[in-house]
C-alpha cells in the first residue's frame, strides 16, 4: 500500500512541469535548460516528501519544513528567470507559482495528510466578520507607520470606476491573497503551530517571515526594510485571522482588503 501511494506521487512533477513546459512553448520561451530546471524544482520537494512516507502524520517533521523551503525559495529568489525572455516573464511567474501552490496541495494535503491547514470553505459566520474586524484594527495602523516611514504617500480618493475597483478586489483575493496565504498561513505558520506550539512568539516568527519575503520588492529600493516592516505588520493581523477562522479564505479576505486599500486609496 505504501509503495502504491508512493508511486502516484511521482506523476505530480511530471505533470506540472509539462504544464510549465507548455506555457513556455506558448510565450515563446521553451529551452531544454529551463523545462530541466522546472523538473527539478518540482521533484526535489515530492523527494523530501517522500523520505518521510505518507501521512496522516502525528505532527511535522523538519523535513516538512525543508519541502516548503524547496518549494518557495526558488521562486522567492527569482531562479531560472534569466533563461526567460522579459517579455514571457511575467506569464510564467504565475505560472511557476501556480505549479507551487498546487504541488503544495498536493504534498502536504494529499500525500502528507497534515491537520489544521483550513482548506475548507468558511463554516460560520466568524469567518466573515474576523477578516473586517482585522480590517478595522490594522489598515489604519498600516497606513499611519507607512505614511511615516515614506512607504505609502497620504490617502486619495480613487480614480478608478467602481467596476475596474470590484474586479480588482476579485483579481487580488485570486492572484496574490489566497496563494499567499496559503504559503505563509496554512502552510508555514500552521506547521510551526503544531511543531512548536501556538502563541505570541509563533505568531511573530510567521509574521516576520512573511515580511523578510517582501525585502526583494520594489518599489523603493533592495532591500525594500520598508516593505518588510510594513509587511510584518500587516502579516501579524493575517496570522491572527488564521488562528481564530476556521478557513484560510478569512485571513485572504483581510489580505486582499488590505493590498486593495493601498492599490486604490494610496
Amino acid at each position: 500500500m505504501v509503495l502504491r501511494q508512493e508511486g502516484w506521487i511521482w506523476t505530480v512533477p511530471v505533470a506540472l512541469t509539462a504544464l510549465f513546459v507548455t506555457a513556455s512553448a506558448l510565450e515563446g520561451a521553451f529551452s531544454i535548460a529551463l523545462s530541466a530546471m522546472v523538473l527539478v524544482y518540482a521533484v526535489a520537494p515530492v523527494v523530501c516528501a517522500t523520505l518521510q512516507g505518507p501521512g496522516p502524520a502525528e505532527r511535522p517533521a523538519m523535513l516538512d519544513f525543508v519541502t516548503i523551503l524547496l518549494l518557495w525559495l526558488p521562486i522567492e529568489l527569482g531562479a531560472g528567470a534569466n533563461l526567460v525572455p522579459p517579455s514571457a516573464r511575467g506569464v510564467l511567474h504565475r505560472v511557476i507559482y501556480a505549479v507551487a501552490i498546487i504541488l503544495a496541495l498536493v504534498l502536504f494535503l494529499g500525500y502528507r495528510k497534515l491537520s489544521g491547514l483550513k482548506l475548507n470553505l468558511p463554516r460560520g459566520a466568524q469567518d466573515f466578520w474576523l477578516p473586517l474586524a482585522g480590517y478595522a484594527a490594522v489598515a489604519p495602523v498600516l497606513a499611519v507607520v507607512g505614511i511615516a516611514l515614506g512607504f505609502i504617500p497620504p490617502p486619495h480618493l480613487p480614480v478608478q470606476s467602481a467596476g475596474r475597483m470590484a474586479e480588482a478586489a476579485g483579481a487580488i483575493f485570486i492572484g496574490t491573497a489566497l496563494p499567499e496565504e496559503i504559503l505563509f498561513r496554512a502552510l508555514i505558520q500552521n506547521l510551526l503551530m503544531q511543531r512548536f506550539g501556538a502563541g505570541p512568539r509563533t505568531l511573530f516568527a510567521a509574521s516576520f517571515i512573511f515580511g523578510c519575503a517582501h525585502l526583494d520588492n520594489g518599489p523603493q529600493p533592495l532591500p525594500n526594510w520598508r516593505y518588510m516592516i510594513l509587511a510584518t505588520i500587516a502579516g501579524w493581523a493575517y496570522g491572527k485571522v488564521f488562528e481564530k477562522a476556521s478557513s484560510v479564505l478569512s485571513s485572504a479576505g483581510l489580505h486582499m482588503l488590505v493590498d486593495w486599500t493601498k492599490h486604490f486609496f494610496f
